[in-house]
């Protein structure tokens, strides 16, 4: 969790994602049009983190230079990382709360992060599938209406490919839930 902390503040994302390639402080601050002493704080906060690794060490006139990189390609904010942003989700379970989607999205983020991670790590692919769709309901009543008809017939297709003692199967998680879309931002106005 302290790694996911770590993470939030504004300029340490920005970080990472210039460190998939092994830089100094020095080159991030002209990057980032930021003091190098203010980059070599966070990078040392990265650090302690497991989040950036030292690659290589060097002498440039009376300093050593220190290369780092970023230790992985993506990183997941545990939700108890939000402390009160997420209050209650790893408790929830009404199917119909918010709180309850994030605990499912949360865990779907997390395990996903580590599947990768190992998958990676043996030069392998993860099998996924992702279905994602918009619907716009007349009303309340056709939004229960569709969770209803959803629901069983998710029980029904779980019911008919379940094989729990099939010698070479592999359970997997299926997940699905439903939430407003957000408003696009307002555009500019013209000046």
């Amino acid at each position: 969790m302290a790694a996911s902390a770590a993470l939030l503040r504004p300029l340490r994302p920005r970080i990472l994602e210039l460190l998939a390639e092994p830089q100094s402080a020095a080159g991030l601050a002209r990057q980032l049009a930021t003091s190098r002493q203010k980059i070599g704080y966070h990078l040392h906060v990265l650090e302690k983190q497991g989040l950036v690794e030292l690659v290589e060490e060097k002498k440039v006139g009376n300093c050593v230079e220190r290369l780092v990189r970023a230790t992985q390609r993506a990183y997941l904010v545990s939700a108890e990382a939000l402390g009160s942003l997420a209050q209650g989700a790893a408790e929830a379970t009404d199917r119909f709360s918010s709180a309850y989607v994030l605990a499912v999205a949360a865990r779907g983020l997390r395990e996903v992060a580590q599947l990768r991670q190992a998958a990676d790590a043996a030069g392998q692919r993860l099998a996924t599938l992702t279905l994602e769709t918009e619907i716009c309901f007349a009303s309340a009543a056709d939004r229960a209406g569709f969770a209803e008809e959803l629901a069983r017939e998710f029980a029904r297709l779980a019911a008919k490919y379940h094989q729990p003692a099939a010698p070479r199967g592999r359970t997997h998680r299926v997940a699905a839930f439903a939430y407003p879309k957000p408003s696009p931002p307002p555009a500019p106005s013209a000046a």
